[in-house]
């Protein structure tokens, strides 16, 4: 039973950071518009993809390194919420529609933060 919920604990964080990291991507498909040519295209998904390439950098060191993981995606949850409320047309209201992405990172970051201190304990 032990070896059953430690491995559920290491492998949700992880399924769960690439399923996030390409939601984040699923974004990016807007940038196809007619007549923009190839190179524009090509920008516009770097720029677009940019933030969830970030962060499939950090998922890949935090398969290793749990800590790093939940560290990072908890920061990018907060790091998401700062811009929302800082930019020119918040409302309040808004709050609630930042847990789209910012409730996942969380829950993958406290994930990661668990799996550290199994790992830690043993």
């Amino acid at each position: 039973m032990k070896k059953k919920i430690n491995k559920f604990i290491y492998w949700t964080p992880r399924i769960l950071g690439i399923i996030f990291i390409l939601f984040l991507m699923m974004f990016s498909l807007d940038i196809f518009q007619p007549g923009l040519t190839v190179w524009q295209v090509t920008i516009g998904l770097f720029m677009h993809n940019l933030p969830a390439l970030i962060l499939l950098f950090f998922l890949i060191i935090s398969w290793k390194h749990e800590i790093v993981g939940g560290i990072v995606f908890i920061l990018a949850g907060l790091f998401y919420i700062l811009l929302l409320a800082t930019s020119s047309h918040f409302e309040w209201y808004m709050l609630i529609w930042s847990l789209t992405i910012s409730g996942p990172a969380f829950l993958i970051g406290i994930l990661f933060l668990i799996n550290w201190f199994k790992k830690k304990s043993q």
